[in-house]
């Protein structure tokens, strides 16, 4: 765990080291660095239910687009904008899913979880907490963040419940925030765990954790 930075006032005066790298894990799920090697995995992963067709989530390829993702999503980690993860579900040792740190903002030691997804079969199998359980400790313990956000489209209701239950707070709506491809409109919905919340948070998802 890193030390502390100089405050003033209590709010820290240096920015958030830019994050790394890293593999995550715990008992349940290991994060991976996003790679080539992971693309074969991530086709099964969008077929498994065909997630790609849920409404709502334009983040989520078709098979035939997850290789052009992946390369473009290797690209926005290796400039440094973004950091992104594939998601490995520790029991079978298969790829099953992928995500996102997003809109960094080290001034403001601020930073997104989003563009996760994960295959049809591990919908409601705890595996979304283990994931959220590992990047929020890395976002919280190692980068200490100030806060965390999570941006859902309004109409996604079971996105937003996960996120609900995660222990987030709504922070408000940004109306009108996107064109989304089929020419809707899409109404985001911000919400946000801060750092004195996440021990309370930490706490429930260890508990939902529990075999």
């Amino acid at each position: 765990m890193n030390t502390s930075p100089p405050t003033l006032g209590g709010v820290p005066t240096t920015p958030m080291a830019p994050p790394r790298p890293v593999v995550l894990e715990n008992l349940r799920v290991r994060l991976e660095p996003l790679g080539p090697q992971h693309v074969a995995g991530l086709r099964e992963v969008v077929a498994d239910g065909e997630i790609w067709r849920i409404p709502y989530a334009p983040h989520v390829p078709s098979p035939e687009q997850v290789a052009e993702r992946v390369a473009a999503q290797c690209a926005t980690d290796a400039a440094g904008t973004t950091l992104s993860w594939a998601v490995i579900d520790r029991p079978s040792g298969k790829v099953a899913g992928h995500t996102t740190f997003l809109n960094l903002s080290l001034r403001d030691r601020r930073l997104e979880i989003g563009s996760t997804y994960l295959a049809g079969s591990m919908h409601r199998s705890g595996l979304n907490a283990a994931v959220k359980l590992a990047l929020l400790s890395h976002a919280f313990e190692d980068l200490l963040c100030l806060g965390v956000e999570f941006r859902v489209h309004h109409l996604n209701i079971t996105s937003r419940r996960a996120v609900e239950r995660l222990g987030a707070q709504q922070d408000g709506i940004l109306r009108a925030h996107r064109i989304m491809p089929d020419g809707t409109l899409r109404h985001t919905v911000v919400y946000s765990i801060l750092a004195d919340e996440f021990s309370g948070v930490k706490a429930s998802l260890e508990h939902r954790l529990r075999p």
